[in-house]
């Protein structure tokens, strides 16, 4: 039987609806009832209370980039502690590429995960599904035979398509499914084993480093082919000035292209590297847990990230949670594997911009939620929204509880994370997907059927 819940008291910000008031929302049979001015609800007895006075309540998260590694990298992660910390993230909608072993470039392993997810996991999983057979970048897979699958893009996350014939080929056929062409945009020749961003750091640290043009370069590469095929282009984990700068001026164009951004590309410069997170240590440190594909940039980026995400060039922020063993990072930084462990520490470091004044609340949520679903589409429902009659996948969070990253009680297997020791403003209390509250936060309070 589908649950019954009501939230009251919180603040409701959902931008699909330019809604933002205080208020109680009813959720009856796993989905949206009402919306209505605190205490005009009438409730029985038995009806289980989220006491959410001084919370936010929105949509569900959205995350369009994330890495599951299953399977084939089940001692990285699984679907269902992948699942479990997307859910603590206060994700309710999470879209994993398809870089496992094996890829997900045919209907098999498609079916797989969702049958995986479906059966185990905490909340909905959507699959991205690969450009070329086995990721290799030579031919093209079977990409109607994927669309029927149900993907909702394609990708070779992690590898960049380095044929444009091929590449040009995939947009053609993306364009008549009506799904995008999500890019890795790195030149490979150009990144040449790179490590880290070339640089002053890279230099003192006498680490290889990865020029911001073998981002650029490929993304003007792709933006020409998408306004050539007419088709739809996704530019993942954008880090540099330049990259949003071609960004809008393709969009400008009207050339359909939309982009995302991680929270850790907003907030942490190419230093982060050699400095340890209480700063109180004056030895240079190699972090092999700041290693991250695209690297952390410069403040002078970071600075022109989120300009473009608060004037909508930047479309989405997503997570491109990549988890790795301790094995994979606990090594020399050139041997160390690139990625962060992302979903539960997203939030918290995006409510440090918001309290800064860098991007506003509703900016934020619309960038996790509404513009997220957009991308996305309708054919999975309507997400990111908290219309009546929609499916309440709805995120809960206290934008001024403090906290500490502690990576050891993450629910992810990737305890990989630059941010450990980091204090936060402001954390996940409660996720609810389709009306089941699917984490919450040992302070919240629920009264009546307690869950």
């Amino acid at each position: 039987m589908k649950p019954d819940l009501l939230i009251k008291g919180g603040r409701i910000i959902d931008p699909s609806q330019n809604l933002d008031k205080i208020s109680d929302l009813l959720i009856t049979r796993g989905k949206v009832n009402k919306i209505q001015d605190n205490d005009t609800i009438s409730q029985s007895k038995s009806l289980p209370v989220v006491d959410a006075s001084g919370y936010i309540v929105c949509p569900g998260f959205i995350d369009l980039h994330c890495h599951l590694r299953e399977p084939g990298f089940e001692d990285k992660e699984t679907i269902v502690t992948g699942t479990q910390a997307a859910a603590a993230g206060g994700f309710t909608t999470i879209c994993c590429m398809p870089n496992t072993n094996p890829p997900l470039d045919n209907k098999a392993s498609v079916d797989y995960v969702k049958c995986k997810a479906e059966n185990e996991g905490e909340i909905r999983v959507l699959v991205i599904g690969c450009i070329t057979k086995s990721r290799q970048g030579k031919e093209l897979t079977e990409m109607y035979e994927l669309a029927e699958s149900g993907i909702i893009g394609f990708s070779d996350d992690g590898e960049p398509v380095a044929n444009s014939r091929i590449l040009s080929l995939a947009m053609e056929y993306s364009r008549s499914l009506g799904l995008p062409i999500i890019e890795h945009c790195e030149d490979k020749n150009l990144a040449d084993g790179g490590f880290m961003n070339e640089g002053w750091v890279s230099t003192r640290l006498g680490l290889k480093g990865i020029p911001a043009v073998a981002e650029e370069i490929i993304i003007a590469r792709d933006i020409a082919l998408a306004e050539l095929n007419k088709a739809k282009l996704h530019v993942a984990h954008v880090s540099t000035k330049g990259s949003a700068q071609l960004i809008r001026n393709a969009k400008e164009k009207g050339i359909s292209v939309t982009a995302e951004v991680t929270p850790h590309h907003l907030t942490l410069t190419e230093e982060r590297v050699m400095r340890s997170p209480s700063d109180k240590n004056k030895y240079l440190v190699y972090d092999t847990n700041a290693k991250v594909n695209p690297p952390l940039r410069t403040k002078e980026d970071i600075d022109a990230l989120i300009i473009g995400l608060n004037d909508g060039i930047i479309d989405i922020i997503a997570t491109d949670h990549a988890p790795h063993t301790s094995v994979d990072k606990m090594c020399e930084f050139g041997l160390a594997a690139f990625g962060i462990s992302g979903f539960e520490t997203a939030l918290g470091s995006l409510m440090g911009l918001v309290h800064n004044g860098q991007i506003d609340l509703t900016t934020m949520i619309s960038k996790l939620t509404t513009e997220p679903a957009r991308i996305i589409g309708t054919k999975h429902g309507e997400l990111g929204t908290l219309k009546v009659g929609s499916q309440a996948d709805i995120t809960v969070f206290d934008p001024n509880k403090e906290w500490i990253v502690n990576s050891q009680s993450f629910f992810s297997k990737g305890k990989n994370t630059p941010l450990d020791g980091y204090e936060f403003k402001g954390k996940v209390m409660a996720s609810i997907f389709a009306g089941n509250i699917v984490y919450k936060d040992e302070s919240i309070k629920i009264d009546g059927n307690n869950e």
